[in-house]
């Protein structure tokens, strides 16, 4: 599997969800329990995990396929698994009282802070960089 580029999508929505979530952890902090803020930490740190896990399932999956010249094949074990140890791990954490439940879900979403930071991100580029017609 090639490594992305210091530019690519990838890298910029890991880095975006990682600031997202030690942001909302570090203003966490003073003003709330310190199960709000490890709840914080761990749904961001499952969505990155998530995130990488996905990308390189997928990214084999394909780099297989490509190799054997037939169509990319995922099972559904993969998918299913991950999201059975994203559930386990908050489960686990909730019952024993390490983390809040919002505030892990809130982590968890850390995804959809980085997609509006990129789209926003394209369309500022999309506006500056337009050509004028005349």
């Amino acid at each position: 599997m090639p490594l992305p580029t210091s530019n690519s999508i990838d890298v910029r929505l890991m880095r975006t969800m990682a600031g997202a979530v030690a942001l909302a952890a570090i203003i966490s902090v003073p003003f709330a329990t310190w199960r709000v803020t490890t709840g914080l930490l761990l749904g961001g740190l499952l969505s990155l995990l998530n995130l990488h896990w996905m990308r390189s399932s997928i990214s084999a999956a394909f780099d297989m396929a490509l190799g054997r010249g037939t169509k990319p094949r995922i099972t559904v074990a993969h998918f299913v698994l991950r999201y059975l140890v994203v559930f386990a791990a908050v489960l686990t954490a909730y019952k024993l009282q390490i983390v809040s439940l919002s505030a892990t879900i809130v982590g968890l979403c850390s995804f959809v802070i980085a997609l509006f930071v990129e789209a926003l991100r394209e369309f500022y580029f999309v506006i500056i960089h337009r050509e004028e017609t005349r």
